[in-house]
């Protein structure tokens, strides 16, 4: 299911902002209230999201004997379900999918699920240790309450010692400035409500936003017969292979995912995409050289609209070069990893192509009917009642402890290292969680912080 959002073209982005919850309703197709609806009890620890850092939590609690539920707005990996487009499948292979009591061990390691089989890989993980999950039980607010916590869900309340929030690092859409002045005659739709190319209507397409999503939409909408132009940002990229070996084992190897947020340049860094990739096909290479070398044409940083006429920096030479040198970081890592093994440098960033974009696109002239945005996603925990956030509002924490006695966060990016929100790394941190909850004794230093 869909999540049933009205298309941004029938609102304003201000209208967007202020949307209710995509989630299923919780009355039932018969109009009876699902399981939550009709709770009003006390556990001792209460996961709020099912997906997979609130499963790999509830995985590391079930072999402790910790009683607990988790609380799910959908259905276990409802994000995988219904916020991606038809025809997703991971960036990442199938072997570097770890969780806990629930890594990939089918037929194809090297290959990239898609949505269904990841979606049942997840259902079946969830079965095989009996994960205590309560669907369509949508968590609308957490406050404290005595020493513990109140949780508000439909038709009742949950009270709890501790609370695990795993509802996702990223959970809302982000648009860029000026959004609002694309025309209302033109369709436009978030990434999560995108399915297919068919759900168009005919004409082409301006993708604004370039990262791993962005740019496998304008592949796909490319290889339908569209038209399609990509506003781009800056968005690292490497090879999908080097060396007779995947993007994800040199990642792994370097120890790339093994940085942690003190690491970063800034806390800003948070919000950098992943490497422009593709998983379709087997994998293949997917960024600005090749995008504009089967026709996507390419343009800068969106701007705003004037009508019918968008508007977009002359930026792209540079924002390809920016792109440039965050792979060159990133193969300095590779090149020291080859010299301590004795090995060649497999790949070089080539150099620069060329492309320049125009500044100025009149939609009606293009034919252009749909606008896609694909400019990433920011975290959104207003339900969150604690002043537990920095002020990009991320929360503040450590080893997912925050600073309020019982709360703890879990699937944030960065959380502990790079790797800590994906199906790799997750699980480690879920661990450390877990055992936290267990001993529950360690204290956390007090910090200023504010709510969402």
């Amino acid at each position: 299911m869909r999540p049933a959002w009205t298309s941004l073209s029938l609102g304003t982005v201000a209208d967007y902002l202020s949307r209710p919850s995509p989630w299923p309703s919780p009355l039932g197709g018969e109009g009876k209230l699902l399981r939550c609806a009709r709770m009003s009890e006390s556990v001792d620890v209460a996961i709020v999201g099912a997906g997979q850092a609130g499963l790999a939590t509830s995985w590391y609690l079930t072999q402790a004997n910790v009683d607990h539920v988790v609380l799910e707005a959908g259905r276990v990996a409802e994000t995988w379900r219904s916020r991606r487009w038809d025809s997703f499948c991971l960036v990442t292979p199938n072997w570097s999918v770890k969780l806990p009591g629930g890594e990939y061990s089918g037929p194809e390691p090297d290959g990239f699920m898609d949505r269904a089989a990841l979606v049942d890989h997840f259902q079946r993980w969830s079965d095989s240790f009996h994960a205590p999950v309560r669907d369509g039980c949508h968590v609308s607010a957490l406050d404290p309450e005595g020493d513990g916590f109140v949780l508000s869900l439909p038709g009742g309340k949950l009270r709890a010692r501790t609370v695990v929030v795993a509802s996702g690092g990223y959970q809302r859409a982000h648009l860029p400035a000026n959004s609002d002045q694309i025309p209302a005659t033109v369709t436009q739709l978030l990434a999560e409500e995108y399915g297919n190319p068919a759900s168009l209507p005919p004409g082409a397409v301006l993708v604004i936003g370039s990262g791993q999503t962005g740019c496998q939409l304008a592949e796909e909408l490319h290889h339908s017969g569209r038209k399609v132009f990509l506003a781009c940002g800056r968005a690292p990229w490497a090879p999908r292979r080097m060396g007779g070996h995947d993007l994800v084992w040199w990642i792994l190897e370097t120890g790339w995912w093994d940085r942690t947020l003190g690491q970063l340049p800034s806390p800003a860094a948070r919000l950098l995409g992943n490497p422009q990739n593709s998983g379709h096909g087997g994998g293949h290479d997917l960024n600005y050289r090749t995008l504009h070398a089967m026709g996507v044409e390419l343009v800068g940083r969106y701007l705003g609209a004037d009508g019918t006429k968008v508007h977009f920096a002359d930026d792209l030479a540079q924002t390809i070069h920016s792109g440039d040198e965050l792979s060159r970081t990133f193969m300095k890592s590779v090149a020291a990893l080859c010299e301590r093994r004795g090995l060649p440098v497999p790949w070089e960033v080539p150099p620069p192509p060329g492309i320049t974009g125009r500044t100025e696109l009149d939609l009606r002239a293009e034919g252009v009917t749909s606008v896609i945005w694909t400019a990433g996603y920011r975290p959104d925990y207003r339900w969150v009642h604690f002043p537990v956030f920095d002020e990009m509002g991320f929360p503040v924490q450590v080893d997912g402890r925050s600073a309020v006695p019982g709360l703890y966060f879990m699937g944030v990016h960065f959380q502990r290292k790079a790797q800590s929100a994906v199906l790799y790394g997750v699980g480690e941190d879920a661990e450390i969680v877990a055992r936290d909850i267990v001993e529950n004794t360690r204290p956390i230093p007090a910090f200023g912080g504010t709510s969402p």
